[in-house]
């Protein structure tokens, strides 16, 4: 059989990377490695569709689901996970002080659809009664103007969403005062920077997360992993294989965590701090697979289906290629 030869887009993590070096092969395939940033890849994916296999933004892909687009199908592997108490910014002369201070203020987000947000709205209506309606959302360029939704979005009335001025960005109008607060996948720069005037809603943010993972022992998923539709109705076994790959390089990775003799990242006490993990979250530390994640998967689809981005409840098994949806999350 000519083995297939396909493109693979994605961060260039651990878990990723014996792929795109080639000590993991995808069985029946030559991969070509593009190792990328997955903002970028996701509107590659979204617009062009650009690439065979692709790291996507698992909210994005909902939406598509929702609205029978079937560019992609969606496996199980799960290249990002994060857990988003920390992804909350507040400018400190809000009188912000606790979540339940959010309700009726102005929040700022890059896209209302980021998984980020997904992931913090729900959380915030969940553990705090602060609902998406509660606040007024605005949406514009992080860093530098412009930006705007990787998808048009038709959300209820309920829920108020404005753009932010073209010429201003959000992380300027928190350090300001014209956002009460921003949430956002990494830190912004006037945070970074040390201004004074913006800080955490939550500063001690691990303790936080993982009493939220005590309580719910969920570990937000971020984002999956794609395939286009053509390939796979023309090779029907190619999600499983394309699964089971995954699985193996994420062995790998957790693997070479543990290994003292020569540190594998460049960091002191990673073991330790591997071993701390594992006694919270259990020797499965990052789930891929079906019958693993389905709880998390449950909930981000009432948070989708509740914020208005998905039209109707989804079924995770509406997600996911049937054919991974049986195999373990061990090879």
């Amino acid at each position: 059989m000519n083995k297939l030869t396909l493109s693979l887009a994605c961060t260039q993590t651990d878990r990723a990377a014996p792929i795109l070096d080639g000590r993991i092969s995808i069985s029946g395939c030559d991969v070509i490695p593009l190792p990328g940033i997955t903002q970028t890849i996701f509107r590659q994916v979204l617009d062009e569709q650009a690439f065979d296999i692709a790291e996507m933004s698992m909210a994005s892909h909902l939406i598509q689901v929702d609205r029978g687009v079937r560019d992609y199908v969606a496996i199980p592997v799960f290249l990002s996970r994060s857990f988003r108490h920390s992804s909350i910014y507040i400018n400190k002369d809000s009188g912000i002080k606790k979540p339940e201070d959010l309700r009726g203020r102005t929040i700022g987000v890059q896209q209302f659809q980021q998984t980020v947000g997904l992931w913090v709205r729900g959380m915030l209506g969940d553990q705090y009664g602060v609902r998406s309606q509660d606040v007024k959302w605005m949406n514009g360029g992080f860093e530098a103007p412009g930006g705007g939704e990787r998808l048009q979005l038709d959300l209820p009335e309920a829920i108020s969403l404005e753009p932010i001025p073209a010429t201003e960005t959000l992380n300027e109008m928190l350090a300001d005062g014209r956002l009460d607060a921003l949430i956002a996948t990494k830190p912004p720069s006037s945070f970074a920077s040390g201004d004074p005037r913006v800080g955490r809603l939550f500063p001690d943010y691990p303790s936080v997360e993982k009493e939220y993972y005590r309580n719910t022992e969920a570990f937000p998923i971020m984002h999956c992993v794609v395939i286009r539709q053509s390939l796979v109705d023309a090779h029907p076994w190619l999600p499983a294989e394309v699964f089971k790959a995954f699985v193996q390089a994420k062995a790998l990775a957790l693997e070479e965590m543990k290994q003292v003799n020569i540190l594998r990242l460049t960091l002191p006490w990673i073991a330790e701090t591997a071993a701390e993990v594992r006694d919270l979250i259990g020797e499965n530390v990052w789930k891929y697979g079906f019958k693993e994640s389905k709880p998390e998967m449950e909930t981000m689809l009432r948070y989708a289906h509740g914020d208005g981005l998905t039209g109707r409840l989804l079924a995770p098994e509406d997600v996911f290629h049937a054919s991974p949806l049986t195999l373990a999350d061990k090879i």
